[in-house]
């Protein structure tokens, strides 16, 4: 559904105004951050993967048992990179808390980036009328 014209007059000022309080927050939303990186991390376990049946192969070709060993384990632990890095990606529109991107704090929920964005939005309506 599509905003309305007053709405995206609001979206753009709030826009502006992130930018002039926050501007390391608001580049911080703005990139791609950690859904990029672990985007990258799960690509280089999948190479690895592969890289993994390869020496699998070539140390069964070549009755190396050492090196379809080895093979194994670099299949084994690229699995387990690509399997952790999909868990940990972030879904799209959701941005990991500042600070602890990959590590949940018990005790602590973590707010969306609306709502940090609202409560600033509020606080500094506050401080307007204060004055």
């Amino acid at each position: 559904m599509p905003l309305s014209e007053h709405e995206q007059r609001m979206l753009e000022q709030m826009e502006r105004a992130l930018y002039a309080e926050d501007p390391k927050f608001a580049t911080a939303l703005e990139g791609s951050g950690l859904r990029t990186y672990t985007r990258r991390r799960v690509y280089q376990a999948m190479a690895g993967f592969l890289v993994g049946i390869a020496l699998l192969m070539t140390g069964m070709v070549a009755k190396q048992i050492w090196v379809s060993v080895m093979g194994f384990l670099v299949m084994l632990g690229c699995a387990v990179l690509v399997v952790t890095g999909w868990r940990k990606a972030p879904k799209p529109g959701e941005q990991p808390a500042a600070g602890a991107p990959h590590a949940r704090r018990q005790g602590r929920q973590r707010r969306s980036v609306m709502d940090r964005i609202e409560q600033r939005w509020q606080r500094r309506r506050d401080e307007q009328q204060g004055q």
